[in-house]
């Protein structure tokens, strides 16, 4: 007798509880190669050396995404906002698969791999692979991601400034590192949302929610997303990228498995045709083992700043780093890098290994993108900065820049 797969699988969650596999296509989805893969890749890349309990993967927050999705269809079709079934499996796909493109160490290394590509574009040449290998299955999918589909409102579902993607991952990231600031009460938000000229709007007593939200996003990027050390961990990580690629070029034979070996090549950049499909196949079979084991392999690989950047990396003896609200004067960071210089015997092309400059920025609330609209109870809609008694647009646009400055510590012992 033959036995039948049950494709209805439910998936016990920390954050929401269970999570139900709700069709064909996205049970199909989740136990792809290519999504499997997002279980060795870290949602929030080496926030883990800061906060221990960061190693959430982004299997985890894509799974996350899809059910708050799957939340705010419920709502809008209890508001009366007509959505069919298949547009219901469209976005539920759209949103799955919305980080499918991300590296190792997630945006760690996202302009290390590949030149002059953002993890978007990458998911959406899987996500167009896929689509050929599903026989078209998934084109609704790629046309609500790409932001095309007719009905604007799923796209604002998947990319916006109160997405599904930032609703799960303010959640889910405040819920592993312990940094209670950034929770936000998505389930209330969720109950608020609704559709007004074909974009999502939240109705008005929603609006202290939304608030929350805002604050908790700008909270999360300087405690966790952009924390000093967290910075000082990534430039040690792309510092011995560039290395490896540069001895690599040289003529030495480093160790690599086949899909790292690819990137390790002359660096990589947007492909067509028969170059794009093996730029997925290489980027589909890559993920953080392949960086951990190189890294351990190359602290014995005879060239001696690789080998110490791996050394430094592995045993998570950073960078130091130091923020401050304007760049770093061009002296200061010549002293720096003699300093260095003198310190650990480093040749003149070698100083840009260890001593580093650079900035990070946040913005809370980003004009020109997709407004957070909050709905009136007159049916009119104006953008949340026009209506809260906590932000004015000027402050709540802000870029806030801080610079940095990374060198060894022992520099200065």
């Amino acid at each position: 007798m033959c036995c039948l797969t049950n494709r209805r699988k439910i998936i016990n969650d920390p954050v929401y509880g269970f999570i139900s596999i709700p069709n064909d296509l996205i049970y199909d989805l989740v136990g792809h190669p290519w999504f499997q893969r997002l279980r060795n890749i870290r949602q929030l890349g080496l926030s883990s050396l800061v906060y221990p309990g960061a190693v959430h993967s982004r299997f985890q927050h894509s799974l996350g995404a899809m059910y708050l999705t799957g939340q705010a269809i419920h709502t809008l079709r209890s508001k009366g906002t007509e959505i069919s079934d298949a547009e219901e499996e469209a976005v539920l796909a759209a949103i799955l698969l919305h980080d499918i493109g991300h590296g190792p160490f997630s945006h760690a290394l996202e302009h290390s791999l590949i030149e002059d590509m953002p993890h978007e574009t990458m998911s959406l040449l899987i996500m167009e692979e896929l689509n050929n290998a599903l026989e078209g299955r998934l084109s609704d999918a790629i046309s609500i991601f790409r932001g095309g589909y007719a009905r604007r409102f799923f796209h604002d579902l998947v990319t916006g400034q109160m997405d599904m993607d930032r609703m799960d991952y303010l959640r889910r990231d405040s819920f592993f590192t312990g940094v209670i600031e950034g929770s936000v009460g998505s389930d209330r938000i969720i109950r608020m949302l609704n559709v007004s000229e074909d974009r999502l709007v939240v109705d008005e007593k929603g609006i202290y929610s939304v608030e929350k939200f805002l604050i908790a996003r700008r909270m999360m990027y300087w405690q966790v997303y952009n924390h000093r050390t967290v910075v000082s961990a990534e430039k040690l990580l792309t510092s011995l990228l560039v290395r490896a690629r540069q001895v690599t070029a040289a003529g030495m034979k480093l160790f690599a498995t086949p899909a790292l070996a690819y990137f390790l090549e002359p660096r990589h950049n947007r492909a067509v045709g028969e170059e794009k499909e093996t730029l997925v196949g290489h980027f589909t079979d890559l993920d953080e083992s392949d960086i951990i084991s190189a890294t351990k392999v190359w602290m014995s690989c005879g060239d001696r700043v690789l080998e110490d950047l791996c050394r430094r990396f592995v045993n998570r003896d950073l960078l130091g780093i130091e923020l401050q609200k304007s760049p770093f004067e061009p002296a200061r960071v010549a002293e720096t890098g003699n300093r260095a210089k003198e310190k650990l015997g480093l040749k003149d092309d070698e100083v840009m290994f260890y001593v580093n400059t650079g900035d990070v920025y946040n913005q809370t609330y980003a004009p020109g993108t997709p407004e957070v609209r909050i709905l009136l109870k007159n049916g009119s809609t104006r953008d949340i900065t026009s209506v809260s008694d906590l932000f004015d647009k000027e402050a709540l646009s802000e870029k806030v820049t801080k610079y940095y400055l990374c060198y060894p510590k022992e520099i200065f012992r």
